[in-house]
């Protein structure tokens, strides 16, 4: 429904003309069967009302005029001509011009509480977030170095390396989490905009895979790939939040392939942990979405599919989690990004 919201907000004035060209085809039956005329006023004035709220208010304007007009042509004497000869026909157009501008302003400031709402509801999760999975790693963090503050002239060498080792994997760990709370920032605000090279994937890839040196992680790909369109950092970004997910929720094998599906290159990131059922895969992409249930309980943030799918789409992408068989067993999400060229594949 919130889609069918913003196509119509997108091309409101023809919105407008559909709209109101509904309620004068209803309208002209209901008239045939001795509705009264004001009954045929009402529904024209919904329809008026119905544009105002999902379009702007030059499009509300627009549709008041086109109501005033019809009834005037089709439903007052003489019937079928412009011309206005009672004073009723005259306040009747007027009052669609004024229920025309209320619902619109009305609309208008409903949209914006809307908004504001959102923008509460956000700040609030936020919030939430930060005092749960930031605290974790920085008391982690301050507690580490304060014990080899303390115990350095005590601890073998040995334990002190573990210690740093843990406070610098910690860091990391703090790194990642502010690192998507800031690209969900920016994607709820639709401030992501940046470069692309022409560059191949698997590279991309073994950074990530790299990066977390994890022999539960195992990359399978076609021999010629094309290239796709990409900002290096941010498709990283992504990958790394889908393979972090892989090695949280499962204990097995996570498996990184990649594959020409013309005209799409695509990445499969597939784990063999719980999966998510079904009926709650679309929330699986939404902001703050997490298995954890208040402050307590296992889970992330709830941003590492929606930062995913986030910059995904703004490659020109789409992201899809796969089902499995059995269902509900095991994880696999699907990246596909359209390919450059297809020239060369074996």
């Amino acid at each position: 429904m919130q889609k069918v919201f913003k196509a119509l907000e997108k091309h409101h004035y023809l919105a407008a003309f559909l709209i109101m060209s509904l309620t004068l085809l209803v309208s002209l039956p209901l008239d045939g069967w001795f509705l009264p005329r004001q009954g045929v006023l009402l529904i024209l004035q919904l329809g008026v009302g119905v544009v105002a709220f999902v379009g702007q208010r030059s499009s509300a304007m627009l549709a008041g005029v086109y109501g005033a007009l019809a009834f005037n042509y089709f439903f007052t004497a003489p019937r079928y001509t412009l011309h206005m000869r009672e004073l009723e026909d005259t306040v009747n157009m007027l009052v669609f011009i004024v229920i025309a501008l209320i619902t619109s302003q009305l609309a208008t400031l409903y949209r914006k509480q809307q908004t504001a709402l959102q923008h509460a509801q956000l700040r609030s999760s936020i919030l939430l977030s930060v005092s749960h999975d930031l605290r974790t790693p920085l008391a982690t963090i301050i507690g580490t170095l304060s014990t080899l503050q303390a115990y350095r002239e005590r601890l073998p060498e040995q334990e002190q390396d573990e210690l740093l080792s843990g406070a610098l994997e910690e860091s990391h760990r703090l790194h990642h989490y502010i690192e998507n709370l800031l690209q969900a920032t920016k994607l709820q605000h639709g401030a992501i905009h940046f470069n692309t090279s022409v560059q191949t994937l698997l590279p991309i890839v073994q950074r990530v895979v790299q990066r977390f040196d994890n022999p539960r992680i195992r990359v399978e790909s076609e021999r010629s790939l094309p290239e796709v369109s990409a900002r290096e950092s941010l498709l990283e970004q992504a990958l790394y939040n889908l393979v972090d997910n892989a090695l949280k929720y499962s204990t097995g094998r996570v498996t990184v392939s990649l594959r020409f599906a013309a005209p799409w290159v695509e990445i499969n990131v597939s784990d063999l942990g719980p999966g998510i059922p079904e009926h709650l895969r679309k929330q699986a992409f939404e902001s703050f979405y997490s298995t954890r249930h208040g402050d307590s309980g296992e889970g992330g943030t709830g941003l590492g599919l929606t930062v995913a799918a986030g910059i995904v789409h703004a490659h020109q992408g789409h992201i899809d989690i796969l089902s499995s068989a059995p269902p509900d067993e095991g994880f696999s999400v699907r990246i596909r990004l359209p390919a450059i060229r297809e020239e060369g594949l074996s």
